[in-house]
């Protein structure tokens, strides 16, 4: 498996975007998800990274850089063939060591509540991430949930 850069020009990465913002809406009850499109994951503040096997696309994550000292994680995305094999993980590893390099102090990730969103939290808090304070636009509720890393733990 090789982690780096994706471009959101390529097809397969346009491709999974899309599925990944349709399957939060179908599984998100209206007005509680937050999965970003093409656009917003386009701009200088953001890094979006593929995981691929060979030539094919595996599953994506990106970040999006808040402000001086906290960066967001966001899409993070395995396709369903490839749950399983550590992808996400890879990515995770990847995103964090790039906040890391750049100085960021905290990492912040909003994700859902319900049971499908079990596999990415157990993730997330077997890395240290712990439920917290809601931040940017974003608030805790019976669907939506907040969590936080410090990096200089």
């Amino acid at each position: 498996m090789k982690v780096e850069q994706a471009r959101l020009d390529d097809p397969d990465v346009r491709a999974l975007i899309a599925y990944h913002q349709r399957d939060m809406h179908r599984i998100s009850p209206p007005g509680t998800s937050w999965a970003l499109d093409i656009a917003g994951l386009s701009g200088p503040d953001t890094t979006v990274l593929g995981a691929w096997y060979g030539a094919a696309l595996m599953g994506i994550g990106a970040m999006k850089r808040l402000g001086n000292d906290s960066v967001e994680l966001k899409s993070m995305r395995t396709l369903p063939d490839h749950l399983g094999k550590g992808v996400a993980k890879a990515i995770l590893e990847e995103l964090l060591q790039i906040c890391r390099n750049e100085g960021f102090s905290r990492v912040s990730l909003e994700t859902g509540t319900s049971e499908e969103f079990l596999p990415a939290i157990t993730l997330y808090r077997r890395r240290g991430f712990m439920p917290g304070d809601a931040f940017s636009q974003y608030e805790n509720g019976p669907h939506n949930q907040c969590y936080h890393l410090d990096l200089a733990d």
